[in-house]
């Protein structure tokens, strides 16, 4: 989280710098009126900013996974900058749209407006002819963008309807950036902060053309058939296997994948819940009815329906040189532990197989199926991983401190989380105020793409 928090600040940080060495007159204004032109030109600039990098990362790309430390950190901080994008359209508006209402309202008196000199440079003045069109469309496509945006922050709205729309601040985006091009201050343009500008403008035009194609992912995308189907009604989740004979290039137990069964419903993403045996080439989700469309699935699936495929994606891999591992599966955040068990008991008398590590796996859960328990159960004793399983009515809620009892060499363990973002949240700040090292040893899935 540090690094995301680091990456936003800096998105706005180093265009801001960049300007203030561009444009000075923002230390020399001396009336409101002197101040209003280099405001609205910095908030569009910080807005135009977070809304190319939040295009950018629409596109899923592989080549930052890593170093941001997972798709779902990626879109963390889309998301993030997506709202940045919002607070700062807001306030260019406020500034551009402001000073005119002041105005009119008698609060503010009009500067007296010398003749302006005429434009010598062809370029300057081909831009100047087109500055009324590019407020007029700048404005509607601002306001169209904060209600889309608005959207996509609203989880009451339903995903099909946010899959449709969102799309859409791909358009909305290419109009804001022709008004950028535009309104942005020509003297900028012999400056690095409109180069910078210019290069996310261009990336990000980009972008929004291979949003609008429905282009995003096409080429990690595998066509499979649904192989299998099992319910467990004690927790309300499906099972659904599916078999991807070409196109799959195999993954790591703990990370994830988008399916498509419904192209009006669109792409959702689920932790893959098992380990890749190439020789067999199927994939397992366990989906929980935990929303409108997860509620459908167990209706609309069927043996034999062909479905789409995207990945996989993510980091949480379970990936370090800790001699223990404790992980934390709140409800259905256990599974990519089921996946990781999966692959331990398959690779466990491997020859090049390393010493294994010490693992211990708390399964927290409101809900209980004995079926599923009993397969948890048996997944943990053929990986040689220590099960702990605590049902919340019968066992109380699992803290820190019941953990740290469970396992007393807490101290030299890793710890995984995937579940509630509010119970890993807890989770962490315990083990902090304890002494562990969370930034380096605390890893939990941010499993939230909108």
């Amino acid at each position: 989280m540090q690094r995301l928090n680091h990456v936003f600040w800096a998105t706005l940080a180093v265009p801001l710098l960049l300007w203030l060495l561009a444009d000075t007159s923002v230390f020399q204004a001396s009336s409101f009126f002197s101040l209003r032109d280099p405001m609205a030109q910095i908030t569009g600039i910080l807005a135009i900013t977070c809304m190319s990098a939040a295009m950018i990362l629409a596109l899923r790309p592989r080549w930052p996974e890593a170093w941001f430390g997972g798709l779902d950190k990626m879109y963390r901080l889309h998301k993030w900058l997506g709202i940045g994008a919002l607070v700062l359209s807001v306030v260019h508006w406020l500034w551009s749209q402001g000073p005119k209402w002041a105005v009119g309202w008698g609060l503010l008196e009009r500067p007296a407006r010398g003749e302006r000199p005429p434009i010598e440079n062809p370029v300057e003045a081909f831009f100047a002819s087109l500055r009324g069109t590019a407020e007029g469309i700048g404005e509607w496509a601002f306001y169209a963008a904060v209600v889309l945006i608005a959207l996509a922050l609203i989880k009451a709205f339903p995903y099909r309807l946010f899959f449709k729309t969102h799309r859409l601040i791909a358009l909305a985006y290419l109009v804001l950036a022709f008004h950028t091009v535009v309104l942005i201050k020509f003297s900028y343009w012999s400056s690095p902060v409109a180069w910078l500008t210019a290069a996310l403008l261009v990336t990000g035009v980009f972008a929004a053309g291979v949003v609008l194609l429905r282009q995003v992912g096409a080429g990690r995308q595998a066509a499979g058939t649904i192989a299998s189907l099992h319910y467990y009604p004690g927790v309300k989740a499906l099972e659904t296997e599916i078999a991807v004979p070409q196109g799959w290039p195999g993954h790591k137990a703990g990370q994830f994948a988008f399916a498509t069964s419904d192209a009006s419903e669109g792409a959702h993403p689920y932790t893959i819940a098992s380990a890749w045996k190439d020789d067999e080439r199927k994939i397992t989700f366990i989906t929980k009815e935990l929303g409108d469309h997860t509620s459908r699935l167990r209706d609309r699936l069927r043996v034999g329906q062909d479905v789409k495929v995207e990945g996989p994606y993510g980091c949480f891999t379970f990936d370090d040189d800790c001699a223990r591992q404790i992980w934390i599966g709140g409800g259905i955040g256990v599974t990519p532990f089921i996946a990781r068990m999966k692959h331990m008991a398959l690779q466990k008398d491997a020859p090049d197989w390393p010493v294994p590590q010490a693992v211990d796996v708390f399964h927290t859960t409101a809900d209980v199926d004995e079926e599923a328990l009993a397969k948890l159960a048996a997944d943990a004793k053929n990986a040689n991983v220590a099960l702990h399983v605590l049902v919340d009515a019968r066992d109380g809620r699992l803290t820190g401190e019941r953990i740290r009892a469970a396992v007393p060499q807490w101290r030299e363990a890793s710890i995984w989380f995937c579940g509630p973002p509010g119970f890993g949240e807890a989770l962490r700040k315990d083990f902090a105020a304890q002494g562990f090292p969370v930034a380096q040893h605390f890893h939990q899935e941010l499993f939230a793409m909108r």
